[in-house]
C-alpha cells in the first residue's frame, strides 16, 4: 500500500511539472499534415450484356471476399410527391419474399451462407447487395438474383413495413434536426421527404409498390458490380446466369422530374432570404439550419471538387470551422457540420448545428458569419492543405474495402460519371486552388434560408435582436407532427 501511495504521488509530481512547462490548459499544437499519397485503383472491366445490363468488375485476389451490387439508377427522385417513401419501400420489400422463398427462409439461407443482404434507396438510386466468402459465393449469388428479379410485395409483409415506418417517421418528427430537414426539403429544396410523409406512406399500395419496381428495376437502367475475389470471365458467367434473360416488365420511365430552383449565382451579398421557425415547445434542443438550394451545378460539374473542399473546411469534421468556432470555443454544441446533397444538375447545401434553445440566435449568426467568412476572403495553405488531407485520406481508406470501392463505383454509374474518375479523385482534390474556394462561396452559398426548429419562446427576443431586418415566419410543430404532411 505504501509504494502504491509513493508512486502515486510521484505521477501527481510529474503531471504538476509538465503542467507548469506548458502552461495550465495550453494545447499541444497539432501536427503537420504527412505527404500527400497516391491511391491506384484496380482496373475496371466492364461488359454489357445483350439485354442492356452492365456488369462492372473490380478483380482483388488478396482476400478470399466478393462483394455483389446491383445499383439501379431510379430512387425516391423518380417517385411521385403523393407517394414519397415508395421507393424506400420498394427497396426494403425486395428481402422480404420472392416467388420461391419467404422473407425468414432468404434471411436462413445467408446466414447459413455467413452473408446477408442489404437494400436501399437513395434520392438518385436504389440498390441491393450482399458480401460472401469466395466459396460461398455461388449459392449466396443464386439467392441474391432471386431477391433482385423476383419480389412478390405479399401485403402482410408490406403492411408491416408500413407500419414501422410510420413509427419511425412519428419518432423522428420530435427530433429538432430530423424535423428541420424535413421541413428543408420542400420548403428549401422543392422536393419532398425521401422517407416519406404519414399521409404518403398510408397511400402506398402494394400495386404502387409493384409498378414502382416494374418501371424502375430494368437492366438497361442497371449496373451489376462485383469486387473481391472474382475474376472478369467469373463474374460475367455469373451475370448472365442469374440476369441474362432479366427483362422490363413495365413501361419504361421517363427521365426523372428534377424541380426547379433558382440559378447557382447569388443575387447579391445577403445571406438571408428567408427565415422559417418552426415553434416546439419545450423541445430541449434547438436545431439551426442554413440551406441553399444551388440550380445549374451537379455532381458532374468540375466545381464539384471545389465544393467537396469548401465543404471539409466549413463543416467536415471535428477540426471544421463550424465545430471549432461553435464547439471547442464556444460550448455551445456537440457538434456542427455541413453537407452537400448532389443531384445531376442540382446540389442541396445544408450548414447546421443543434444547440440550446437560448443559444440558437446566437448559433444561427456564427454560422452565417462563417459562410461570409468562406465567401469573401480566400483560406491559407496552412488551413486547406490538412482538408485536402481529410478528403483524399477518407477516399483511399474507403477503397480499401470491397464494399468502398462497390459504392464508390456505384455512384459515378449513378450519375453516369466514367470509373476513372476513381484514379483522378486525389489529384482533382489536390488541384483545387484557395481561390476557387472562395468563388464557389460567393457564387452560391448566399441568399439561403435560415431553418430553426425549437422552442421559440426562448430565442425570440434574441432572434429579433441579432436579425432585426428580416421577416421571420413561425409555424407550428405540432401541426406537422399530427399529420406527417409538409
Amino acid at each position: 500500500m505504501k509504494n502504491n501511495r509513493i508512486f502515486h504521488v510521484s505521477l501527481l509530481i510529474v503531471f504538476a511539472v509538465v503542467a507548469q512547462t506548458r502552461g495550465v490548459g495550453a494545447q499541444v499544437p497539432m501536427p503537420n499534415p504527412g505527404k500527400p499519397r497516391t491511391v491506384s485503383v484496380p482496373a475496371v472491366k466492364e461488359i454489357k450484356l445483350k439485354n442492356g445490363l452492365t456488369v462492372a468488375v473490380v478483380e482483388r485476389p488478396a482476400m478470399p471476399l466478393i462483394t455483389v451490387q446491383l445499383l439501379v439508377k431510379n430512387g425516391s427522385g423518380a417517385e411521385p410527391k403523393e407517394k414519397a417513401g415508395l421507393a424506400n419501400l420498394t427497396a426494403s420489400m425486395l428481402t422480404k419474399g420472392t416467388k420461391t422463398r419467404s422473407a425468414t427462409q432468404i434471411a436462413e439461407e445467408m446466414e447459413f451462407l455467413g452473408s446477408s443482404i442489404f437494400s436501399f434507396a437513395g434520392w438518385q438510386n436504389s440498390s441491393a447487395g450482399m458480401s460472401v466468402t469466395s466459396d460461398k459465393f455461388d449459392a449466396a449469388m443464386a439467392v441474391f438474383a432471386d431477391v433482385a428479379r423476383n419480389p412478390v410485395f405479399s401485403q402482410e409483409e408490406l403492411d408491416l413495413e408500413k407500419s414501422q415506418a410510420v413509427d419511425g417517421l412519428t419518432a423522428n418528427l420530435s427530433q429538432p434536426g430530423f424535423l428541420a430537414n424535413y421541413v428543408a426539403s420542400t420548403y428549401s429544396y422543392g422536393e419532398h421527404p425521401t422517407g416519406g410523409t404519414l399521409a404518403s406512406i398510408a397511400s402506398i399500395t402494394k400495386a404502387d409498390v409493384a409498378d414502382f419496381y416494374a418501371k424502375n428495376f430494368r437492366p438497361e437502367d442497371s449496373v451489376l458490380i462485383f469486387v473481391g475475389d472474382i475474376s472478369p470471365d467469373k463474374a460475367v458467367a455469373a451475370a448472365e446466369k442469374h440476369f441474362g434473360n432479366w427483362q422490363g416488365a413495365g413501361k419504361r420511365p421517363g427521365d426523372p422530374s428534377v424541380p426547379t430552383v433558382g440559378s447557382s449565382k447569388a443575387a447579391g451579398k445577403t445571406l438571408i432570404k428567408r427565415l422559417l421557425v418552426v415553434d416546439m415547445p419545450n423541445s430541449g434542443q434547438a436545431s439551426v439550419n442554413f440551406v441553399k438550394p444551388i440550380g445549374g451545378l451537379g455532381r458532374r460539374d468540375k466545381h464539384f471538387y471545389s465544393a467537396s473542399l469548401l465543404n471539409s473546411l466549413l463543416g467536415g469534421g471535428y477540426s471544421s470551422r463550424l465545430n471549432q468556432e461553435i464547439r471547442i470555443k464556444r460550448g455551445l454544441s456537440y457538434g456542427a457540420g455541413s453537407s452537400f446533397g448532389w443531384r445531376p444538375t442540382r446540389t442541396n447545401f445544408g450548414a447546421r448545428a443543434q444547440t440550446k434553445d437560448e443559444s440558437a440566435a446566437e448559433v444561427a449568426e456564427l454560422i452565417l458569419a462563417e459562410i461570409k467568412r468562406l465567401g469573401e476572403t480566400v483560406a491559407t495553405d496552412t488551413e486547406l492543405s490538412p482538408r485536402k488531407s481529410v478528403l483524399t485520406g477518407g477516399f483511399g481508406r474507403n477503397l480499401e474495402t470491397n464494399q468502398g470501392i462497390a459504392g464508390a463505383l456505384a455512384d459515378l454509374y449513378a450519375f453516369g460519371i466514367p470509373t476513372s474518375e476513381l484514379n483522378a479523385y486525389m489529384n482533382n482534390v489536390n488541384s483545387v486552388q484557395n481561390a476557387d474556394v472562395r468563388s464557389f462561396a460567393s457564387s452560391n452559398l448566399f441568399e439561403g434560408d435560415l431553418i430553426i426548429v425549437g422552442d421559440y419562446a426562448k430565442f425570440k427576443d434574441d432572434l429579433a435582436k441579432r436579425f432585426p431586418n428580416v421577416k421571420v415566419e413561425v409555424v407550428k410543430a405540432s401541426d406537422l407532427q399530427s399529420s406527417g404532411a409538409q
